[in-house]
């Protein structure tokens, strides 16, 4: 075997991702840092693996290329779970103020791309190169960045797929440290007070911190198999006819990403079970999505090549600085105003900056954080888990499509 130029077939390729998950899950529980900004653990590890693969590269030492076929598999399972969560039933049970923040999220998330796309063609960069710095990266996080980046790669955006990936760790960061200081101020400015810990709230339940109602399980081994079989096959007959679909539009030169059919499949299919009052096996389709999400987000990390960032850099720090400014500046005057202008709208807005920068946990340790001090506030631990979960990814990956579509 020639050592300068390795090639993993799909085994060698899952072993080694395996490998640095568990890596990057013991650098993290030894660096306080990553774990207080929720810094996912593939993401350290894949970006371990993509450090050698650049020291490799610049001497020349050495080159191992990944298998690609199985990181796009674990990307259509991701997804697909995805559409199994957007169930109409849930967001309609949610109430009103769902219906309210979902709205404003989607505004959000078009105008995070605006500003991507705008600022990127004013500096004479790919207008695309906006979009990874746009909500894919933003509202998205790193696992919508690990799917669109190699499609914009494909489109001829090089170093998408690393300026996604180091945007979404930008957004980590600064979605929580502008979290806590907005709050403050909105307080201050229209003089909200706190809310006493023994004060109770029409959205007070025992499941407030959990987005996703969790049904009883049955202890029986057999009953577990059976659920997990069903899952499975679910997943894989939505898969199965999403790709036949998106294969058969693009024979008619209608392109879509590859994803995009299983998770509408999903949708329709999660739909039609809650229509039939049957049950959705929930948990199970969560863990196998955490679980190829997981090893999605490693094989992506894994395979940047961190050499094509330096052409994007100077760009891509321009485009993150407007959107913290944008993130700060539209949960302040528009978050706040929209979802009601009292103490759960600015406990809301502190999370949004969290959720609209970075992923729903952030969400969830800014308001945290900021209830700790100012009292609780049900409503926005309801509202915030409820779309981050079950309804933002579906809602993001459809905006930037029609935005890949328009610029391409």
């Amino acid at each position: 075997m020639d050592l300068t130029a390795i090639q993993l077939n799909i085994p060698q390729t899952v072993g080694l991702a395996a490998v640095f998950m568990v890596v990057g899950e013991l650098i993290k529980s030894r660096v306080a840092v990553l774990g207080k900004y929720f810094i996912p653990s593939p993401i350290i590890g894949g970006l371990l693996f993509s450090i050698l693969i650049l020291i490799g590269h610049q001497t020349g030492a050495f080159e191992i290329t990944l298998s690609k076929s199985i990181r796009e598999f674990f990307m259509v399972v991701f997804f697909t779970t995805i559409g199994f969560s957007a169930s109409l039933e849930l967001l309609k049970k949610g109430g009103i103020a769902v219906l309210i923040f979902l709205a404003v999220v989607v505004v959000l998330v078009v105008l995070q791309n605006i500003v991507g796309v705008g600022l990127a063609g004013a500096m004479g960069a790919d207008p695309l190169l906006g979009l990874a710095a746009g909500s894919i990266s933003m509202t998205g996080g790193h696992g919508t960045s690990g799917a669109f980046g190699p499609i914009l790669e494909g489109l001829g955006v090089t170093g998408a797929l690393p300026a996604a990936m180091a945007a979404s760790t930008w957004g980590l960061v600064f979605g929580c440290l502008i979290g806590g200081p907005l709050g403050r101020r909105l307080m201050q400015r229209y003089k909200i007070k706190g809310r006493a810990h023994t004060e109770v709230s029409e959205f007070e339940t025992d499941d407030t911190q959990d987005a996703a109602p969790q049904k009883g399980k049955k202890d029986s081994k057999q009953y577990l198999m059976g659920t997990i079989m069903h899952t499975v096959v679910l997943l894989a007959i939505a898969m199965g006819i999403g790709v036949t679909i998106t294969d058969y539009l693009a024979s008619k030169e209608i392109v879509l990403p590859g994803y995009l059919g299983g998770m509408l499949v999903a949708a329709v299919m999660r739909n039609i079970i809650d229509l039939r009052k049957l049950r959705c096996p929930e948990h199970e389709v969560g863990v196998i999505g955490e679980v190829s999400l997981a090893f999605f987000l490693t094989m992506a990390l894994m395979d940047m090549k961190l050499w094509e960032l330096v052409d994007v850099a100077g760009p891509l720090l321009v485009i993150l600085v407007a959107q913290t400014i944008l993130m700060a500046a539209f949960a302040y005057y528009v978050t706040f105003r929209v979802m009601g202008r009292d103490y759960d709208a600015v406990t809301i807005s502190v999370g949004h900056c969290g959720f609209g920068m970075g992923a729903t946990p952030n969400a969830v340790a800014n308001m945290q954080a900021f209830t700790s001090k100012n009292g609780p506030s049900p409503k926005a631990f309801f509202v915030i888990p409820l779309v981050g979960s079950l309804f933002v990814d579906f809602v993001n990956a459809l905006v930037i499509t029609g935005f890949i579509k328009m610029f391409s």
